[in-house]
């Protein structure tokens, strides 16, 4: 069922002014502003598709293209792959450097994963892009999981391979949902179960003491390093196994998503590493809904946003308006100079955290008023949005074509020749990776820029400035069927009326998730939502005199769920 938004409307109905699900609070979203200033929000589903379009483009011109070629090397399947620049310019890479082997899952799987979600097919019959993710998978080194590099041989180039445990675990979430989109691929169902025995044996032999730098997938142990430990790895474990269990119904799976989860719950210090935390968050709401367990949601949401880690000092949610610019919202660093944010982390941060309100909308205003800040502010990090006087090479922009953003924004340049720019600066830290060799155009982040799907798949506007729509349904993967199901905020001091319109031919009902009751019904065109002041709404889209059944808190319609957390009035 398509949806879509059009101003012209039929028929008007307002929300319950007492929402029936209370709203949870997360105290570093309350210090977010509710209508970000400068407010722009752009068209991420066209950026996204721009992006593929031009950085896979084999014949591309310029300095510093084409961002692809082809590897090769055959490590781990018999095939030739592709690469991609995890920056622009990045003297490691590319068909002439180091055999063309060293490209990162980071970038060419979250590049796949981003195209899949706004709608293309990376599957295509001479160039299959998807298929060629199967080389990450290390087999010869017997890890026999999805790690950053196809090998040994370029780990030490940088990319964290086999020593930095988020990078050997976060491959094998963006391949599981990259596997959710493409069931039927060759080689891959075989692929994502051996992944899922290897991290129920890792948590076997974890036992609940997740305090490493890293595991060796191969000799089967945690091994500690000069690097953090990392606890968060409970998570990437935890969602991995969950979704092997939703896809295989191996009760093993659950077993161990259920022990990595405590796993990571049990901690009494926050965890945070980098990307993982907040598929925690996602996995606790949704193993509370369908399982129900009793995991502490909010803990792990406070550990996503708050900034509080101690080893990876800071790491969470910025906040903050620097010189007129309302940054928050975005991920990454809270304390390097005065705050570091970065594009990749804020695009994967929705992927686990907007679908979440469908298991929990007790965290519908929370998520919705996080969601318009980070979508306001990831703008800038691309130079076409971002002041001259905030970049550090406005003078390169160019060599974007418009599709590449800086790898983060910072609120004081921790380059030295840019240190007087005015906060924010939108700088990339690609020179300091091979110090005299990587061209000052490698601050443009090829590898975060192809992570815009996420945003893209998710973000869609209304007839109100301010107000968007977000696909709960968009990055839920390994779902069960569910009806097409939206989360609206109003950030206005006063309410505002929405316009939803839907397949014309079916009657549908609007069913208010956070008020737990029809809002509409019998709708074959459109209908106005009226959303009061600073509230949320989450709109699940059903047919129209659809049996209604009840299995415990989840309200069903025709044997499907559409509130997980119904409460019969009293």
């Amino acid at each position: 069922m398509n949806t879509f938004i059009k101003l012209t409307v039929s028929c008007l109905f307002a929300l319950n002014t007492t929402a029936q699900i209370k709203q949870q609070k997360i105290p570093r979203i309350d210090q977010m502003p509710n209508l970000p200033q400068q407010l722009k929000i752009i068209d991420y589903k066209k950026l996204a598709l721009d992006f593929d379009k031009t950085v896979y483009d084999f014949n591309a011109k310029g300095k510093f293209w084409p961002m692809v070629w082809m590897d090769d090397s055959k490590k781990n399947f018999p095939e030739t792959v592709v690469g991609l620049y995890t920056a622009v310019g990045d003297v490691r890479q590319g068909p002439d450097h180091n055999n063309g082997m060293f490209h990162e899952a980071l970038a060419t799987m979250g590049a796949t994963l981003g195209a899949t979600l706004v709608g293309i097919d990376k599957n295509q019959p001479n160039l299959n892009y998807v298929g060629m993710l199967k080389n990450y998978f290390n087999k010869e080194t017997n890890w026999d999981i999805m790690m950053n590099n196809t090998c040994p041989e370029v780990a030490l180039l940088g990319g964290g391979y086999g020593r930095d445990w988020w990078y050997d675990v976060y491959p094998n979430l963006l391949f599981f949902a990259v596997y959710d989109k493409y069931p039927n691929e060759p080689g891959f169902t075989e692929i994502a179960r051996t992944i899922a025995n290897k991290f129920y044996e890792a948590d076997l032999i974890l036992n609940g003491n997740y305090d490493y730098s890293y595991f060796d997938y191969a000799k089967m142990t945690p091994m500690t390093n000069h690097i953090c430990t990392q606890p968060d790895a409970a998570a990437g474990h935890a969602w991995v196994l969950y979704m092997a269990y939703k896809k295989f119904g191996d009760a093993k799976y659950l077993k161990g998503a259920k022990s990595a989860l405590t796993a990571l719950e049990s901690q009494s210090k926050n965890p945070t590493y980098e990307v993982l935390m907040p598929f925690g968050a996602y996995l606790a709401a949704r193993i509370n809904a369908e399982e129900g367990t009793k995991y502490n949601t909010n803990k792990m949401l406070d550990w996503t946003f708050d900034g509080t880690p101690i080893c990876r000092e800071g790491w969470g949610a910025l906040v903050g308006n620097w010189n007129g610019f309302d940054i928050s919202g975005t991920f990454g660093s809270t304390v390097d100079h005065g705050g570091y944010g970065f594009l990749m982390n804020t695009y994967d941060a929705a992927w686990p955290l907007v679908p979440m309100v469908r298991y929990d909308q007790s965290y519908a205003a929370a998520i919705g008023k996080w969601m318009l800040n980070a979508a306001n502010a990831s703008r800038f990090f691309y130079p076409q949005y971002m002041p001259k006087e905030h970049q550090t090479i406005p003078e390169f922009a160019q060599v974007t074509k418009g599709v590449i953003g800086y790898e983060g924004i910072i609120r004081q340049s921790s380059y030295k020749e840019h240190e007087n720019l005015k906060g924010p600066v939108a700088q990339g830290d690609g020179p300091l990776w091979v110090l005299g060799q990587n061209p000052k155009e490698s601050q443009f982040s090829v590898y975060g820029s192809g992570h815009v799907g996420i945003f893209g798949s998710i973000i869609r506007a209304t007839n109100v400035t301010g107000i968007l729509q977000l696909d709960l349904l968009a990055t839920d993967f390994y779902s069960d069927k569910a009806y097409p199901s939206y989360l609206y905020y109003n950030p206005y001091s006063e309410s505002k009326t929405v316009t939803i319109k839907t397949q014309k031919g079916k009657k549908v009902d609007l069913y208010n998730t956070v008020s737990g009751s029809f809002i509409a019904r019998n709708i074959s065109s459109s209908s106005k939502i009226k959303i009061e002041a600073l509230s949320s709404a989450v709109i699940v889209i059903v047919p129209s005199s659809g049996k209604i059944t009840y299995e415990g808190e989840k309200m069903l319609i025709n044997g499907i769920v559409v509130d997980y957390k119904f409460q019969q009035k009293k």
